[in-house]
């Protein structure tokens, strides 16, 4: 009976019932930390033969490292912890995990109720410890037996994993175990399978999907619906009772455009069908994951709108009468301008159900889709078209014809490796691998200059649900533990400062990484804003140098290191980055004044060679 077990035995069904039940969920991987207060756990994961524990030294850098798992399998991962301010270095990737949509089951443990206000050590209140950054908050009763507390721990394990991975948006959810010592739990056997296990069809599904997102040949979990059986949309007219719809809105446009930002969520070959049919220009986001998928090889979509839609005789000659959007806000400053300034245009955002993807206020109104977008896409496949403005898919196609040429006739009169060029040779580069995107400047290059195309890249990811510079290298070194090919993270030196101590994860878990490290020693991104023009206090509160010699920390923590100077240099150290064993840093040192003025004159250039451009222009370039 269970009043007749002992305290070691009660904690051991305790937990591992908890265990096995996220292991029949389909959770098999967790992140954790060394600490006394999560022993109980901490064994049972360890000991569970369908768990693959990865132990970290750092609670922040662990929880990074498990948001880069979830964002490249698209699987809620667990992370765990001890109490105390343990559990708050987890806050950074948790609050980044809630503004991104990454499912974690975040498990913490806490000293039981008894000890709470005491001034016992390692004792904070954790209570509801990350406020409204979490999907859901339990907090879990003190280990016992029985059949009916039991039952509670599989419904809390089970409904965790749903909430975190499948109901809406994905995200974090956050469990709290108090434990009372002694804290080694015993006399329980991991199960492997259990009555409310999934099928095996299930998790052969859920394998499937996880795969597919971590190759790149899909970016969303959930099963994309067909086209509906039975219509044909090529002759199928759209029915009376969608009048006043997207889709009508859509029927009577003449100067559409489709924007879609981080993480759409659209099936590039229902897209490509919608674009192959009607003239529309897609302004896709590198985050949205359409510029490279290999089965998208439409000229429609557009990659360099960031630089031509900088002037304004471009931008109101290019002014549509129909947008329709989907996923996150774009990353382009200057698209999210360009929307602003058509706030008069009907506006139609598609996003995940509890998404309010509009802090601009120009949609006319966001559209929680329970289905996949790609269904939305096959309702504008069913419509009627009138005929388009003459020469506006052609205007656009000019505009990023002649962007692309004017970037890459600067960057070779240039010369020299930059910043920009450390981007575009990367675009260059045939072996297939996946990019994560730093904060600041990264990011905003890889958007403006990694241009579409049919090179093998995977993915691009990227923490931008809060844009924070912590944690970007324990992040990519998560996805490469779970993606398919090469990561190549493209970060900044105050970035790359700030997470240092990730590096540790790439000696202890074996893995391979191309990290290409920006210096332009300091806070580069500064440069491009008005507190430049303060020259007598902009270094000191904005600049920040550092002077690093950043090949210590490579020999820190073994890893390889190469600093570059010229284009040639660099396309040699990528290239035998991608063959080498473990971590290659490749560092590009630059200066933050001359790739201001590099980005200004790319950007005049650009408006320049775009300013004659009209939609009633004959024939593709103007």
């Amino acid at each position: 009976m269970p009043d007749q077990l002992s305290h070691a035995e009660v904690l051991g069904r305790y937990v591992g019932t908890f265990v096995d039940e996220l292991v029949a969920a389909g959770v098999e991987n967790v992140c954790l930390c060394p600490g006394s207060r999560s022993t109980p756990l901490a064994l049972t994961f360890e000991r569970h033969p369908n768990i693959k524990t990865w132990m970290h030294l750092d609670e922040r850098s662990c929880a990074y490292f498990a948001l880069g798992m979830a964002k490249a399998s698209g699987q809620p991962i667990a992370i765990l912890c001890s109490s105390g301010t343990a559990a708050v270095n987890f806050a950074p990737a948790v609050v980044e995990a809630f503004h991104s949509h990454v499912p974690l089951i975040v498990l913490t443990a806490d000293r039981p109720p008894e000890l709470q206000g005491l001034g016992a050590n390692q004792t904070i209140d954790q209570q509801n410890l990350y406020g409204t950054a979490v999907k859901w908050f339990v907090n879990m009763p003190l280990p016992e037996a029985s059949d009916h507390m039991l039952r509670y721990v599989r419904m809390v394990a089970r409904r965790s994993q749903v909430i975190a991975g499948r109901e809406g948006a994905p995200g974090p959810v956050h469990i709290n175990f108090p434990f009372r010592e002694p804290l080694i739990p015993s006399g329980h056997e991991p199960q492997a399978r259990l009555e409310y296990q999934l099928s095996e069809e299930e998790r052969a599904e859920n394998k499937r999907i996880a795969d597919e997102i971590a190759s790149g040949r899909r970016s969303v979990r959930d099963e994309v619906t067909a086209i509906r059986s039975g219509q044909d949309p090529e002759t199928d007219a759209l029915p009376p009772s969608r009048k006043g719809s997207f889709a009508w809105e859509f029927e009577l446009a003449r100067r559409p455009i489709i924007v879609c930002g981080p993480d759409s969520n659209v099936d590039s070959p229902q897209l490509m069908r919608l674009t192959s049919r009607f003239p529309v220009p897609v302004l896709a986001d590198a985050l949205s994951g359409l510029r490279w998928q290999h089965t998208f090889t439409t000229p429609s979509v557009l990659s360099l709108y960031d630089s031509y839609l900088r002037d304004p005789s471009l931008c109101q000659a290019l002014k549509p009468d129909f947008i329709l959007r989907f996923g996150a806000q774009p990353t382009s400053k200057p698209l999210q301008t360009f929307l602003q300034r058509n706030i008069d245009v009907p506006q139609f955002v598609f996003t995940q159900p509890g998404l309010w993807p509009d802090p601009d206020l120009t949609a006319r109104g966001i559209r929680h889709e329970e289905r996949d977008p790609g269904s939305v896409v096959s309702d504008l496949l069913a419509v009627r078209r009138r005929k388009d403005s003459e020469g506006w898919l052609a205007a656009w196609l000019a505009a990023e014809s002649r962007a692309r040429r004017t970037v890459e006739r600067l960057l070779d009169e240039e010369g020299s490796l930059n910043e920009i060029s450390a981007v575009t040779d990367l675009a260059a580069v045939n072996d297939t691998h996946s990019v994560v995107a730093g904060n600041s400047m990264p990011v905003r290059d890889i958007d403006a200059f990694y241009p579409a195309s049919d090179q093998r890249v995977a993915y691009v990811y990227a923490n931008r649900g809060t844009s924070g510079i912590d944690g970007v290298v324990s992040t990519a070194l998560g996805a490469t533990a779970r993606a398919h090919g090469m990561i190549v993270l493209v970060i900044g030196d105050l970035s790359f400062y700030h997470d240092m101590n990730g590096l540790l994860a790439a000696q202890r878990f074996g893995l391979r990484a191309t990290i290409v490290l920006i210096n332009n020693d300091g806070g580069g991104i500064f440069s491009f804003l008005p507190q430049h023009d303060d020259a007598e206090h902009f270094e000191t509160l904005w600049g920040t140098p550092h002077g690093i010699d950043f090949s210590h920390v490579a020999g820190l923590y073994g890893v390889g290191f190469q600093r570059v100077t010229t284009r040639e240099e660099y396309k040699a150290a990528l290239k035998a980055s991608f063959w080498a064993d473990g971590v290659q840093i490749i560092e590009i040192k630059t200066d933050r004044e001359e790739n201001l003025r590099l980005h200004q004159r790319i950007w005049d250039a650009v408006a320049e060679a775009v300013r004659d451009i009209a939609v009633s222009s004959p024939g593709g370039e103007g």
